[in-house]
């Protein structure tokens, strides 16, 4: 896909079965591989990065197995710039209906010097060499200037021009050790698509890492800045840090149309099945408070965003849980909690309660909310039950503090 064919749609590139699986605790195995492979596509990712061949024996096989199964999206396989990888992930790629290679090697002076011992022209040799040899295999190459972001702007661009001519249709420049910042990220794109004589013939994309917790929004800086597609992972997950997170890049370009105006082939209301095969694949929870997937995404505890929630819920929702496949949003009952809620699980749960009932049921729940992270709805029945078997009525309740429970409502 070209960049003209649609200057608004953003291809997305899905790196979770290569760099995601390399992050420590991630390692899938063949069937596991096969399995989340099938949820990528069934979300509609575009490409779909099943491995590294040359890596290991089970890489090239889950890259072999993927490129057999999964039909629609592009399958791509990495591999340096060197004959073994690139005859290897050509192999591995031999099933596929729309196979990719991609090569990568480093173009930053420190790394040119202190891990790989090439000068410039040698770095540049071995890439071109590279592309002519994947060429010989698919049309559909790719390749990524490892730490583009800190390499010198001119020899950059004269590998860009030289890939491009050498009939490379994607250039990757990522932000390797996730040191952008958005702005300089929009910047750095736009700069190179103007310096760049033939950048017209490729499409431009970004692969940011999250060690200052940036890469979605260096990842949508650099769409700003010109480029198509984002290669980003299921949660976030990958080297150090992780990569950016393809569910957050998604829902900020859906919810944020105003300000980014560009489109998906993603059926977002996946996401979250999609995160928790993962999360099941894996054994690795998603964090608790990750945007879009986490379990508290939609939950809400405080008293003044449940009273907010109950009257109308684009209050403190800027999406539904539905728009991503979550369930239903929940006010969770603990010490912050105010009546409103206590109120609307009571009716909920068919228990109906008087003015004073509610009271006394509301003063239990905060006591109980300072001893427990939540109250349950098997905890309401029992409040409620002693409040109604007691020896003694129970009088009506003194007037509360209105501000209880509403303290941590911002």
């Amino acid at each position: 896909m070209r960049m003209a064919d649609d200057p608004a749609r953003v291809v997305i590139f899905d790196t979770t079965l290569r760099d995601g699986e390399q992050a420590p605790g991630f390692t899938m195995d063949v069937l596991a591989k096969a399995s989340l492979a099938r949820a990528l596509d069934a979300l509609g990712v575009d490409v779909i990065e099943a491995g590294f061949p040359i890596a290991s024996p089970a890489d090239a096989e889950a890259v072999q197995h993927i490129a057999r199964e999964v039909r629609r999206p592009t399958i791509a396989a990495l591999a340096r710039c060197r004959r073994q990888d690139i005859e290897e992930a050509a192999r591995a790629l031999a099933p596929a209906a729309r196979p990719r290679i991609h090569t990568f090697l480093a173009t930053s002076d420190l790394h040119l010097a202190a891990k790989l011992h090439m000068t410039r022209d040698q770095c540049l040799e071995a890439i071109v060499d590279a592309i002519r040899l994947a060429r010989r295999f698919t049309d559909d190459v790719e390749f990524s200037a490892e730490d583009a972001t800190r390499s010198d702007p001119e020899f950059l661009c004269r590998v860009i021009e030289a890939v491009i001519r050498e009939g490379c249709t994607t250039v990757n420049l990522p932000d390797t050790v996730g040191y952008g910042t958005p702005d300089e990220t929009r910047d750095f794109f736009a700069a190179i698509r103007a310096r760049v004589c033939n950048a017209d013939r490729a499409v431009f994309s970004t692969h940011c890492h999250d060690d200052l917790g940036l890469a979605v929004a260096n990842s949508l800086a650099a769409i700003q800045g010109g480029a198509r597609q984002v290669e980003c992972t299921i949660n976030g997950i990958g080297e150090r840090a992780g990569n950016a997170a393809l569910e957050e890049i998604v829902m900020a370009l859906r919810v944020r149309r105003n300000r980014l105006p560009y489109d998906t082939g993603i059926k977002a209301e996946a996401l979250y099945e999609t995160s928790q095969l993962l999360t099941s694949l894996t054994q690795e929870a998603v964090q608790a408070n990750k945007a879009i997937v986490g379990r508290n995404a939609f939950a809400h505890e405080a008293g003044i965003h449940q009273d907010g929630m109950l009257k109308d819920p684009r209050t403190y929702e800027i999406m539904r849980p539905q728009d991503v496949g979550q369930p239903a949003a929940q006010l969770v009952l603990g010490r912050h909690s105010g009546r409103h809620a206590v109120q609307q699980r009571c009716d909920t749960l068919g228990l109906r309660v008087s003015q004073t009932e509610l009271e006394h049921v509301y003063r239990e729940v905060i006591m109980l909310g300072e001893r427990r992270k939540a109250v349950g709805d098997g905890d309401l029945r029992r409040i409620l039950d002693r409040l109604r078997t007691a020896a003694e009525p129970v009088g009506a309740a003194s007037a509360p503090v209105e501000t209880i429970g509403y303290g941590h409502g911002v």
